[in-house]
């Protein structure tokens, strides 16, 4: 489990399961994977949804409530609980955001391509930090907490994108029953600790199970409802909650999320036949992420003036980090595109290809700084 835990390991899983879902996509057995993905669980007639739904979903809310209790976390007690910290992340997030979508319009402005602007706006945590551990030995650890807080603002605004963006035809009465759920779970979850503390854990499941339910029939995406479970809950009992998922979260619901979402088939298509929309997601995640964080970070650093100084060269080492999409990417390339098989697909395939080319700048940038970190160290000894 401590290999769970650590920030090298579960993103190498990742990326195993990423590859190897494009891989299967591709091989003899890509037909009957992708088959089975459609099978559905369920009971028939009352509640059924295929895996591939179960997965994006069910378990994807998991890693959104985990995701949750860490911003709620840094909001109150960590690196964002007053805006003076929170500034600098959150402008050089705001250029992380700004960017990329402005060079993806630039490629796709005009086509059915378009409403995939939101695509490369996100970062993955799980991904960044477990670059940043592999190749960053001798970095400063302000460095890792400005990424950390970059990233979960990144999340943030990809958890408004799913919100806001891609719900159709919202039930408000379930909604609204929804929101009742929630606020009876952050008043239970305030309870425990105070003796015979089962009871009250299995009514905390039951209600986040209720919370799940109400929100997907209500046509909201049902992962906002492990974002909603992980910002109310008490603290410490979430903190808790947390250590006993993030093990199954990095082994299990993202390795599993990274397969379903990259068993894609490469289209036999010259590189000029691809979509605006591959090459829109292939640019603006390396490109426009680094220009973004790095351009605002700067800005912020210089005219703001707040924050913790990073030099440069750190920024820009970040900003490569935070071009690394995958997860929250490639969901959001299941929303925009999900009537739009073909275009879903190039898109999956542009945010695999540039995440993979963030991932590589970044471990060569990371690798410089960590490596003049550790000579300045040396000399100053």
């Amino acid at each position: 489990m401590s290999l769970l835990r650590s920030a090298r390991f579960p993103a190498l899983v990742l990326l195993t399961a990423a590859a190897l879902g494009l891989f299967i996509a591709n091989s003899p057995a890509g037909p009957l994977v992708e088959e089975i993905s459609h099978f559905p669980i369920g009971i028939p007639g009352v509640f059924e949804l295929s895996v591939d739904h179960w997965i994006a979903d069910g378990l994807l809310a998991v890693f959104f409530f985990v995701v949750a209790v860490e911003l709620q976390y840094e909001l109150t007690n960590g690196q964002l609980n007053s805006a003076r910290r929170a500034l600098q992340p959150a402008i050089a997030a705001a250029g992380g955001v700004v960017v990329p979508i402005g060079i993806f319009l630039f490629f796709a402005a005009g086509s059915d391509s378009a409403r995939g602007w939101p695509i490369p706006t996100a970062t993955d945590i799980a991904f960044a930090l477990g670059v940043l551990a592999v190749f960053g030995r001798g970095l400063p650890p302000a460095v890792r907490v400005f990424l950390l807080a970059l990233a979960i603002l990144d999340d943030i605004v990809g958890i408004v994108f799913i919100a806001v963006l891609f719900t159709q035809e919202v039930n408000v009465l379930l909604l609204v029953a929804a929101v009742v759920a929630v606020l009876v779970f952050a008043l239970v979850s305030r309870r425990l600790g105070e003796g015979r503390d089962g009871p009250r854990v299995i009514v905390l499941v039951l209600l986040a199970l209720t919370t799940w339910v109400l929100v997907y029939l209500s046509g909201v995406h049902a992962t906002i409802a492990g974002v909603g479970l992980g910002l109310v809950m008490a603290q410490q009992p979430a903190l808790r909650m947390r250590h006993l998922l993030e093990p199954w979260v990095n082994g299990v619901v993202l390795p599993l999320f990274a397969f379903a979402a990259a068993l894609v088939v490469v289209p036999a298509v010259s590189p000029t036949q691809l979509s605006p929309a591959y090459w829109g997601v292939l640019v603006a995640l390396p490109v426009g992420k680094i220009i973004g964080i790095t351009l605002f970070g700067w800005i912020a650093q210089r005219v703001a003036g707040t924050g913790v100084r990073l030099p440069v060269a750190d920024v820009l080492a970040a900003g490569a980090l935070g071009g690394i999409g995958f997860t929250v990417s490639l969901l959001l390339s299941e929303l925009a595109f999900g009537g739009s098989p073909e275009l879903r697909d190039q898109a999956t395939l542009g945010v695999l290809a540039g995440s993979v080319s963030s991932l590589v700048l970044a471990a060569l940038l990371v690798s410089w700084r960590a490596w003049h970190y550790r000579r300045t160290a040396r000399a100053t000894t």
